[in-house]
């Protein structure tokens, strides 16, 4: 894998991806929707979009999850919309992940982890987001911070940043940053200006100016597009993810 840096001739664009279109996994356990090729899902064309690998919608049922199992060189980030989602690894990092709770973790030169439902009664809903790091083969490292409070004054929050935001956990990709929003009804946020943006809507709905209504699982992918408004729906508002990019892979 190879990080290019943006070519400024890219021509401008917004391609919609509607929930339904994503890659679908459903299984006993796990109901997931896939934003990229992953697992035995894979479409050459259909691979990232900037510097994002991976962008998993994932539903677990109760006292079930995902066993331990590695990864490699990879900076993963998750965040959990509803429930509870229980974090092992073999590095001795455990914990309880909850909304607001932004958690990392930097696989390194190798990890083994669990993610698993520890309730009975209830299903966890989560988000986990792959970027490749700047270098490979460093020593495997964890982080977590809750920032519910930031996204309590509204707007975008910095949620992951590779450069050095306040408030937010830092993955070791200095060409990629996670902003997150709970936007109240009616609520304006600027998208920002990159030369690849990532716009998922995890809950409610929100209008993309000149693009169109994202609905809850929609995503919008911008190449070279501008800083543009998002709107939250009126009537329930939105909780969005947007992830900016200042580079691509060559896979």
């Amino acid at each position: 894998m190879t990080i290019m840096p943006n070519t400024p001739s890219k021509k401008p664009a917004v391609e919609i991806r509607r929930k339904g279109d994503r890659f679908h996994t459903q299984i006993s356990w796990l109901d997931s929707r896939h934003s990229f090729s992953f697992s035995q899902h894979y479409d050459p064309l259909n691979m990232h979009h900037g510097l994002l690998l991976v962008h998993n919608d994932d539903i677990v049922k109760p006292n079930t999850g995902f066993r331990t199992h590695p990864h490699r060189d990879m900076e993963i980030v998750t965040w959990v919309l509803d429930g509870e989602l229980e974090h092992k690894d073999s590095e001795g990092h455990s914990g309880i992940l909850y909304p607001g709770l932004a958690q990392r973790m930097s696989a390194g030169t190798g990890i083994w982890h669990s993610e698993m439902n520890p309730r009975g009664d209830k299903a966890v809903h989560f988000i986990q987001m792959w970027v490749p790091p700047d270098r490979e083969h460093i020593a495997p490292s964890y982080e977590q911070l809750d920032i519910n409070e930031q996204l309590s004054r509204g707007g975008l929050v910095p949620i992951a940043s590779g450069r050095g935001h306040e408030a937010a956990i830092a993955i070791r990709q200095k060409g990629a940053v996670l902003w997150g929003g709970r936007l109240r009804p009616g609520e304006m946020a600027l998208v920002p200006d990159a030369a690849y943006v990532h716009v998922f809507v995890a809950k409610g709905s929100a209008e993309l100016e000149h693009a169109d209504s994202l609905q809850a699982g929609d995503e919008a992918r911008l190449t070279a597009a501008g800083g543009r408004r998002l709107t939250a729906g009126k009537s329930e508002g939105a909780e969005v993810l947007i992830w900016e990019s200042d580079a691509t892979v060559e896979l």
